[in-house]
């Protein structure tokens, strides 16, 4: 038996259609704004690798950047026990209210930077320190934001309700790839290089305080707020660790493909189709695109099948669709590479990405009771983001590198999908019950 506060929890009154809905939009555009500014590194890698990180050929610059990439995953363990057990015990609305405003501070400065031209080891320094701070509120999010929604939801539409999160961080894609395809259109290399990359993380700071603003004029979810009243003192880490051993493995492992899958088939694939491709910049940026909106439309319609037939068909059916596709896909893009053939790649791997994405959250959240559910979901998601997604385009481009061969992002993609296909079966399915305070 799982250990248990010691007043007896009662059921929280269930939210409202219009708390409902004002959940869900605070959730999608606070997650997709945080997400973009996250992420938007990726797709200017290549320039970064440049002005931050010079080194004596190509391929040691982008390495530089691509790591400095995975350098905000290193913090992201610890953004997540500390934000996550903050959200357990101060509330979901604080804590994703921080986190947006740590984003941005982080944004500001990768933005405003000088580059090493300007200010010599200081300028990467900065890059470093604010993919460190861009880690640490990333670590948070997911978790709270999860117990955000999920304990808004009825229980016979957890899935769905859960699933825009997923297609927020397509729409962070989506707008990510938009602004680089923007910028890379309508400046010369010159200006690119010289302004046009910071206007990206410019944006990003101005809608940190519009996501800011939303969270904070959002309410409570009802069942933290009824735990809440209960004052029941206790430890959300240490109870994650001592009574759901299990829970938080299937979560870790769970987490392996979804983290693979964005890390290298979303934000990594810009970088591979100049890189490896030859394509130019835009036309990686554009399937980019593509890739985001595919996920941004097919994760609330992949949620609502999650709630009818369950969760586990559907995990268990994408992950051997993308381990038995990722191979023939991969070697048709190198054979035959063109914007063509790439959009056909980014909107495959895109429905597929929705449909293992799309129920995740909810299985999360039904592994884990309320009073311990962010901290949970932070400890194992952050573990497995920092060890399998934030250094993939390293290992991928040094992988690449080493062995001449460029179908390593496949084998990388193969192997993930088959350990979280194992994962699979440590789930077991209780969309219709009510969540466990």
């Amino acid at each position: 038996m799982h250990a248990t506060l010691s007043a007896q929890p009662t059921r929280a009154t269930p939210a409202s259609d219009a708390q409902r809905r004002r959940a869900i939009i605070a959730t999608v555009l606070g997650n997709g704004l945080e997400w973009f500014d996250f992420t938007v590194y990726s797709f200017f890698a290549v320039i970064i690798a440049r002005l931050f990180f010079p080194a004596d050929d190509e391929l040691g610059s982008l390495l530089l950047a691509v790591a400095t990439f995975g350098v905000g995953f290193v913090m992201r363990p610890v953004g997540g026990l500390v934000l996550g057990v903050y959200a357990d015990k101060a509330g979901r609305k604080a804590a994703l209210s921080l986190t947006i405003l740590l984003m941005a501070v982080g944004t500001a400065i990768i933005g405003l930077a000088p580059t090493y031209e300007q200010a010599g080891i200081f300028a990467p320094s900065l890059i470093v320190f604010a993919r460190l701070l861009q880690g640490f509120s990333a670590g948070g999010e997911m978790g709270g934001a999860t117990a955000f929604l999920t304990e808004h939801a009825p229980p016979h539409r957890r899935a769905y309700y859960s699933s825009w999160i997923q297609s927020s961080i397509g729409f962070a894609v989506l707008l990510g790839a938009a602004t680089g395809t923007l910028v890379t259109s309508l400046l010369d290399e010159q200006a690119l290089y010289s302004w046009g990359w910071r206007v990206p993380f410019l944006l990003g700071l101005l809608i940190g305080p519009v996501g800011y603003f939303i969270r904070r004029h959002v309410d409570e979810s009802p069942a933290f707020a009824e735990l809440q009243k209960q004052s029941a003192d206790h430890s959300p880490l240490r109870e994650v660790l001592s009574q759901f051993p299990r829970e938080t493995f299937a979560s870790f492992s769970l987490v392996i493909l979804w983290t693979v899958c964005t890390y290298v088939l979303l934000f990594y694939m810009p970088t591979y189709s100049v890189h490896t491709l030859g394509l130019p910049q835009s036309t990686g940026l554009v399937a980019g695109m593509l890739g985001g909106a595919v996920i941004l439309c097919c994760s609330p319609l992949v949620g609502c099948l999650a709630d009818r037939w369950g969760r586990r068909v559907i995990l268990a059916g994408a992950a051997l669709a993308i381990l038995l596709l990722s191979w023939p896909l991969f070697a048709w893009i190198n054979h035959s590479p063109g914007w063509l053939s790439l959009l056909v790649f980014q909107a495959l791997f895109g429905v597929l990405i929705a449909a293992y994405t799309g129920p995740i959250l909810a299985v999360f959240a039904e592994l884990f009771p309320t009073r311990v559910l962010s901290t949970g979901l932070s400890v194992a998601y952050n573990a497995s983001v920092t060890l399998f997604g934030g250094f993939a385009p390293f290992f991928i481009t040094w992988l690449i590198a080493r062995t001449g061969s460029d179908m390593a992002p496949a084998f990388y993609v193969m192997a993930a999908a088959a350990v979280s296909l194992a994962g699979t079966f440590f789930i077991k399915d209780v969309s219709s019950v009510p969540l466990n305070p």
